[in-house]
């Protein structure tokens, strides 16, 4: 397992490399200059050239590129173009607040989706049936940025429950956890709900209630246990976009995180903030499907005695060939 792990983590490189080319590609390649952009329209020629000097935009694309990825492997991932901070530092001060936004909306999709498709399955076309498909269908429909609006609108100006804006304290964060965790909550409700249903239909379970088992037992030792998989699966496909979800809430209620943060530096084409922040984020969705891929052994210990059965039989067939 511990080979799987680093192998995994091994794998990452390749793939963010590839992500910082992409974007430090369009940002550089598409018009615009982040001098101009950042200067003004009015700016004196001699500073903006200086500024474009400082900031190595003379370079060729390919060496301004090699030069970034260079300070990226020796921890340095440059100066904001917008800011003049470090990129770092500017991610390091911003972190907390999206990954609580992020992880908060994961967290109560499952809690919410999982035991209301649960509830849906077992009591198919039943009141609550019909109310949870229903609701999964509007929140699925539903744009982020509206219901964010909305909320604003009246939970925070009309009704004056909770803060507006800034998320600098606990209760700043409720409604922007709320508001993104609603599409991954139908998600969540509709993947419990069908999982579910296959399993409720399988002959172990028919076998179960024959034998006089309990039907809480049934549900949750056979049915849910059962189900889990592709729970998790999509609960981990969740987990890119509760990211990508952020950059939308955090710019509606004004909570100054990475989203925020990634959103002002493409206005102006700040290739050191886009691109530092986009290799943080495809860096932690990378790990967070590791982890998703760790828990799936502990749900279902029959991937692990495969996965030591195939790496016993490649042994074997190393040694015969040796």
């Amino acid at each position: 397992m511990l080979r799987y792990i680093v192998k995994r983590l091994l794998m990452m490189i390749p793939i963010i490399l590839a992500i910082s080319f992409i974007i430090f590609s369009i940002i550089s390649l598409t018009p615009g200059d982040p001098a101009q952009l950042i200067l003004g329209a009015d700016a004196d020629p001699a500073l903006l050239e200086a500024k474009r000097e400082e900031w190595g935009l003379n370079d060729n694309f390919l060496v301004r590129y090699v030069k970034y990825i260079g300070g990226v492997i020796t921890g340095d991932f440059g100066e904001s173009y917008r800011t003049g901070n470090s990129v770092l530092g500017e991610i390091a001060s911003r972190l907390p607040k999206t990954m609580v936004i992020a992880l908060g909306g994961i967290g109560l999709s499952v809690l919410v989706g999982v035991p209301l498709g649960l509830i849906s399955a077992v009591k198919q076309y039943s009141f609550i049936d019909y109310f949870a498909r229903v609701l999964a269908m509007l929140l699925t429909a539903i744009p982020a940025f509206w219901l964010g609006l909305m909320s604003l609108l009246y939970v925070c100006l009309k009704w004056r429950l909770l803060p507006a804006t800034g998320g600098e304290s606990w209760d700043g964060f409720i409604l922007p956890i709320l508001v993104l965790a609603a599409s991954a909550t139908a998600t969540q409700t509709r993947t419990t709900r069908s999982a579910v249903l296959e399993s409720i239909r399988q002959d172990y379970v028919k076998m179960a209630r024959a034998k006089g088992v309990k039907e809480s037992r049934v549900i949750f030792r056979h049915v849910l246990r059962n189900s889990m998989l592709p729970v998790i699966t999509i609960a981990g496909m969740n987990i890119g976009v509760q990211m990508g979800g952020t950059v939308v809430i955090e710019n509606v209620f004004a909570i100054a995180g990475m989203g925020n943060f990634l959103v002002n530096s493409v206005r102006v084409k700040d290739a050191p903030a886009v691109v530092g922040t986009l290799m943080v984020v495809a860096a932690f969705i990378a790990i967070m499907n590791l982890v998703v891929d760790l828990i799936y052994t502990v749900v279902d210990p029959r991937l692990k005695t495969q996965y030591a059965t195939a790496k016993k039989r490649v042994k074997r067939q190393l040694r015969t060939t040796t």
